[in-house]
């Protein structure tokens, strides 16, 4: 009868669902959302709505989803306070829309990727005190000051293509569903109301910034291409050796395979920063940021941007804090600024 209860014990443990996504040592990326989110998609039924119930939906959906964004720099309901080099701003969601080259004035070639920012609006901000109580402010701020959380919503779409759940985490701000959401820590001066919009305006030129995103997926690739091994000979009685690893280990003191060996597997799609970026172009007009050098992911991927955490390239001088407000009146006060190292094209390249 023990014997019968412990194990019982053993499957209760080692076969608990919540600890079998956990348990793997190797298996270090996943295709599908955490289990602990909210179900997002929702599934499409197959009946056809009428021309007349579509409209009544349509009309519901504008009536419960009011825009409140954007709000002005007055109208923010928390207090007013000082920059300080501690501080921590939040960032923006941005889509990698492809790279361009541009040219410096002494004629040297720059490869730039450029970033759109999206229709970026502020969902939520968690205060220090509850988000350090989370799971993962727990273990982030174990033996640190806890700080706060900003949640960060990008592409607002039709409510019809989320579930109830996901869309009640809006219905509190008054935005439309975002297809993207983002968290950000932030110092409590930094912290933001919900429905702020931030823009490619929230960076200036010359600044330093740090990029997150998710790598280009190659899928299972052999150690030549995932490793740059140089492979086997390509002729002389070499027979199906071309492209092989080779050897992996001995049979005398070592006798097994170390871990960590370099060896076939999934190469991709792993989450990279690449950091201390620098921003030489902001069009204000369009919302786009172009940065200086590549950033993870490849084409038409979503990635994050903000403040560099390098400690040589952090901020001098006061950015727009907590962010950027454009003016009241709807002006831009330059639609695209360039960094003064880069050559203008349209202006003079010769003075006299």
């Amino acid at each position: 009868m023990v014997f019968h209860k412990r194990r019982w014990l053993v499957r209760r443990l080692f076969f608990n669902h919540e600890q079998i996504r956990t348990m793997s040592r190797v298996k270090r990326r996943t295709t599908h959302p955490p289990y602990w989110h909210v179900l997002k998609n929702n599934q499409r039924d197959d009946e056809k709505i009428s021309s007349d119930n579509l409209c009544f939906v349509r009309e519901v959906i504008q009536d419960k989803y009011k825009n409140k964004s954007p709000i002005k720099g007055s109208d923010l309901d928390i207090e007013k306070t000082v920059w300080d080099p501690k501080t921590k701003r939040s960032g923006v969601i941005a889509r990698n829309i492809g790279v361009q080259h541009m040219w410096e004035k002494d004629g040297k070639k720059v490869i730039c990727t450029v970033l759109h920012v999206l229709d970026n609006h502020v969902v939520r901000y968690v205060p220090p005190e509850e988000y350090a109580k989370s799971v993962i402010g727990t273990k982030m701020f174990k033996n640190r000051k806890p700080l706060g959380c900003l949640v960060v919503g990008a592409e607002a779409a039709n409510p019809d293509r989320f579930t109830r759940q996901y869309c009640s985490l809006f219905d509190e701000v008054g935005l439309l569903p975002k297809k993207r959401l983002a968290r950000f820590i932030v110092t409590p001066n930094a912290a933001l109301p919900p429905c702020t919009p931030l823009t490619a305006g929230h960076f200036v030129i010359g600044q330093a910034v740090d990029v997150y995103g998710k790598t280009i997926d190659y899928g299972f690739q052999g150690v030549v291409k995932r490793w740059g091994f140089k492979g086997g000979p390509a002729s002389h009685g070499a027979t199906k050796f071309h492209r092989r690893g080779g050897t992996i280990g001995t049979g005398r003191d070592k006798a097994r395979v170390w871990p960590g060996q370099k060896m076939p597997g999934h190469m991709g799609s792993e989450r990279r920063f690449n950091r201390g970026l620098k921003i030489v172009r902001i069009n204000m007009k369009y919302n786009i940021i172009y940065v200086k050098g590549t950033v993870p992911g490849p084409t038409n991927s979503i990635v994050q941007i903000f403040d560099t955490i390098l400690p040589r390239r952090r901020f001098t001088e006061a950015p727009p804090h907590p962010t950027y407000f454009p003016p009241e009146d709807g002006t831009l006060p330059q639609e695209d600024i360039w960094d003064s190292s880069l050559h203008v094209f349209g202006s003079p390249s010769i003075s006299v």
